[in-house]
């Protein structure tokens, strides 16, 4: 067991630069978070669900993140700061981070009953602080949620939603073999113009691509005249060679 906890803390570690050891990774309240959620779990299965209110309820108070007694949760689950909150059925694979003020909250059925309303977060995934995930969609392996995303559509495996409603934003390819991106989000989001000033992304490709389509339209105008205005200045420069 102990050989278990201090693997978890060191894969806390690995991902925070802000412990010196693992006993401060100890008294994280997301690492308080997850202990006393591996208790409500355990007596929510065995239908203790009065028992397992009152850890969370505990938990809660003493860590200002509230992890539904219900919710699965995998290996190495780390919750940065905390005031997060996690539905009942919420799914969660292994090695995911989640930073503060993120919510994988449920949807309301319409039928009463309650089923399968949270995410299910698979493996590896990151999620920036103040993301909002809801419903019973899936975030595929490896996808990162940037921060204040809202997120109510399947992500893909690798994606990198942004923005309120999220939408996947194509990121390099070195950006996403790397092993961790903090809060989810690639930094080099920001191009350079021609004189070096800082510009938006977007806005940059949107400029280009705007320079493109005139060219094509002018050469496009010009091959509807014929050829004759090339062949007018390569005859002007032959005469000026024999000159």
């Amino acid at each position: 067991m102990f050989t278990k906890l201090k693997a978890y803390l060191d894969s806390v570690k690995a991902r925070d630069p802000a412990p010196r050891s693992r006993w401060e990774v100890l008294f994280y309240p997301g690492v308080l978070a997850l202990g006393f959620h591996r208790v409500a779990h355990w007596l929510f299965e065995a239908k203790l669900f009065l028992l397992a209110r009152f850890v969370n309820n505990l938990s809660r108070f003493l860590t200002a993140i509230d992890i539904h007694p219900g919710a699965t949760i995998g290996k190495n689950f780390f919750i940065d700061h905390g005031f997060t909150v996690i539905g009942e059925t919420a799914e969660i694979g292994d090695n995911v981070t989640i930073y503060q003020c993120v919510t994988l909250g449920g949807t309301n059925p319409t039928n009463g009953r309650g089923g399968k309303r949270h995410p299910t977060i698979e493996d590896n995934v990151i999620i920036g602080s103040g993301a909002q995930v809801i419903g019973p969609i899936t975030v595929g392996e490896r996808a990162r949620i940037g921060a204040n995303a809202v997120v109510m559509e399947e992500v893909p495996a690798g994606a990198t939603m942004v923005a309120v409603k999220a939408r996947s934003t194509l990121v390099p390819a070195e950006e996403w073999i790397r092993e961790f991106i903090p809060y989810g989000t690639p930094l080099a989001m920001e191009c350079e113009d021609e004189e070096g000033n800082r510009v938006d992304c977007i806005e940059k490709l949107q400029s280009e691509l705007a320079e493109m389509k005139a060219e094509i339209a002018a050469l496009k105008a010009s091959g509807a005249h014929g050829a004759e205005p090339v062949q007018g200045n390569f005859d002007l420069g032959k005469k000026s060679g024999s000159v």
